[in-house]
């Protein structure tokens, strides 16, 4: 089994102390309004339990000696006691969903407060379905069990210990004989326990590859449907559907199954209580009306029973999503802000890497990507790394921006170890535009704000001008107030790239310009507008280039050539070609390749 499932079938115990305490310390902020809840539960079981016995004043004192005067009062007595448990339920449930809402909402920001903490590196092992099913459905299955869990299951028992106690209270010798069914009842509730406990995580087992079948092929739609692969990925599905189903059948056979065991034990409870107490009546030892508060007290005597056993499965479910959740919570930060960081208001955009070993494995002496790399940029010079796919240009770029940290050597913004930077402050100096680029929800003008307030409309404006993005962005309907459909379906990968472009403009890097083969996917009339822009913008900026297509740096002041994860060459484009190294084979491949595609 492919371990994308592992997370997703943990079960573990459907009681856990540990994880209970845990998570305990979210309620515990609202233990007034939980303190509240309780003693409005206990009212409400006791407002439940006065009904049978009032029942039995009224016919006892009222109705069996025909003594009609007060069985009003009795009367609107019984109505009181139905209308408070009803005002009391209705309190209690609205202020454990309260509580439950408001716990869950500080759950809810933890867990995406420490999202945004953790490294680029973590989402790359991580896939974005089961983060986003650990941030709804696990925290919906605690919010469940705070609302109708705990409190819930204390109070069912307390009114199976209520009307124990009143039982004997009224009369030991028929409670004692009510009870002969109970030793049947917690038999049947064990089996079912253990029964509907292995349901509940095939259920879980089987959803899990369900959702990891669906968000992996309606990711890969295109891919699908370019190969034909229509059919087989049906029936694929079709297997893991069957098999949920099977699975979701056989959790319901066994709460169809006891639900009937405790109506019937019930039923059998209530059968004895009339033989028996039946009898004693007639033999005048006990009154009728104490039978019919039996009978009563009896058949609400199994309604927390049955409770209980929906309450199991809350409880479990919700200590599996706790220990989920909180394995995400206690995920390392891999990438800390040191104590006292590195601020600074401008950056000049010096950069030097000093021996820089780095790999994104665990097990870097086995692939290193980047072999004892150094180098030194000057503050305004414009550098671009070129390379096979593969030699570690673009890992350059995270270091820069500390998406990860080498693990050996430094790199050096400004003569200071990137590690000692204030990783906002740093990444505010920084524009960056990726060959995929990432559009938001929202309109175009917002994507290319990207929420900061400060950036006038006309300065967006005048950014996507500046790069000539305004020439496509005002012929679409809506312009910049266009909607942008789910990562920018309806643009061309030329246009989301101009946006990328003016998105880093607008926002006006101080000294660092950053741009990973962001032209390689443009067509050759949007490319010459580019770099007619980022000629103006990369004057006085210190300006790295990661390209593709060599003739999109010649103007550079300096190239460097990575091969294997090291440094090979160095040099400005006519030194490199007049060396006859790698640089000149990788110019020549290129030309040939145009020269091929312009024949064609």
């Amino acid at each position: 089994m492919s371990t994308a499932f592992h997370e997703d079938e943990i079960i573990g115990a459907a009681y856990d102390a540990r994880l209970m305490r845990r998570l305990m310390g979210y309620v515990r902020p609202y233990r007034a309004a939980v303190a509240l809840a309780v003693v409005l539960l206990l009212l409400t079981s006791a407002a439940s339990l006065v009904g049978p016995y009032i029942v039995r004043i009224a016919i006892d004192e009222h109705i069996t000696p025909g003594r009609l005067e007060g069985l009003g009062v009795v009367i609107l007595a019984y109505l009181g006691a139905l209308a408070a448990a009803f005002i009391l339920r209705y309190a209690q449930t609205y202020m454990m969903a309260r509580v439950g809402q408001h716990a869950m909402y500080d759950l809810r920001m933890e867990l995406l407060t420490h999202l945004q903490r953790l490294s680029v590196g973590f989402y790359t092992r991580h896939p974005v379905g089961r983060l986003v099913t650990r941030v709804t459905n696990d925290i919906e299955a605690l919010n469940e069990m705070i609302t109708q869990g705990v409190v819930a299951i204390f109070g069912d028992l307390v009114t199976l210990v209520g009307i124990v106690a009143i039982l004997l209270y009224l009369d030991w010798r028929l409670a004692l004989a009510t009870m002969l069914v109970l030793p049947v009842i917690i038999l049947f509730t064990a089996r079912f326990r253990a029964v509907a406990r292995e349901a509940y995580r095939a259920i879980r087992v089987r959803l899990a590859r369900i959702n990891a079948f669906l968000n992996e092929h309606i990711m890969g739609m295109g891919i699908v449907q370019l190969f034909g692969r229509e059919a087989r990925e049906q029936a694929r599905f079709e297997e893991l559907n069957r098999e949920h189903l099977a699975a979701g059948m056989a959790s319901l056979r066994s709460f169809a199954i006891f639900h009937p065991v405790v109506g019937a034990m019930s039923a059998v409870a209530v059968a004895i209580i009339i033989a028996y107490g039946g009898a004693q009546a007639l033999a005048g030892t006990i009154s009728v009306g104490l039978v019919v508060a039996f009978v009563q007290y009896a058949q609400r005597f199994f309604e927390p029973i049955e409770d209980l056993a929906e309450k199991y499965n809350i409880l479990q479910a919700a200590m599996a999503s706790a220990e989920r959740l909180f394995r995400l919570l206690d995920e390392p930060v891999e990438v800390e802000d040191p104590p006292a960081p590195v601020r600074a208001d401008r950056v000049r955009g010096e950069i030097e890497f000093r021996g820089v070993w780095f790999a994104y494995e665990s097990a870097p002496e086995h692939d290193w990507v980047l072999r004892d790399v150094s180098f030194h940029i000057r503050a305004g010079e414009s550098v671009a790394f070129v390379g096979h796919t593969g030699a570690g240009k673009s890992s350059i770029i995270n270091l820069i921006t500390r998406f990860y940290d080498p693990q050996q050597g430094c790199v050096q913004v400004d003569g200071h170890d990137v590690r000692r930077w204030d990783q906002r402050e740093l990444r505010r100096h920084i524009g960056l535009v990726l060959q995929d680029v990432f559009l938001f929800a929202g309109t175009i003008e917002d994507n290319i704000r990207l929420g900061t307030s400060s950036i006038t409309s006309e300065q967006v404006r005048r950014a996507a001008e500046f790069v000539n993005a305004a020439r496509f962005i005002e012929r679409i309907p809506d312009g910049y107030q266009a909607q942008v459909q789910e990562r920018g379906a309806t643009l061309s990968v030329g246009q989301k790239q101009l946006i990328a472009f003016a998105r880093a403009i607008v926002h006006n890097p101080d000294v660092l310009l950053v741009l990973d083969e962001a032209t390689s996917s443009v067509d050759t009339d949007t490319e010459i507008l580019i770099q007619d822009a980022l000629g103006r913008v990369m004057q006085n900026r210190t300006s790295i280039i990661i390209a593709h297509r060599l003739s999109t740096i010649q103007h550079v002041d300096r190239i460097l050539v990575i091969h294997k994860g090291r440094i090979a060459e160095e040099g400005t484009h006519r030194e490199l070609l007049a060396r006859g190294g790698i640089y000149t084979k990788l110019y020549q491949l290129q030309y040939r390749d145009q020269e091929m595609r312009h024949d064609t």
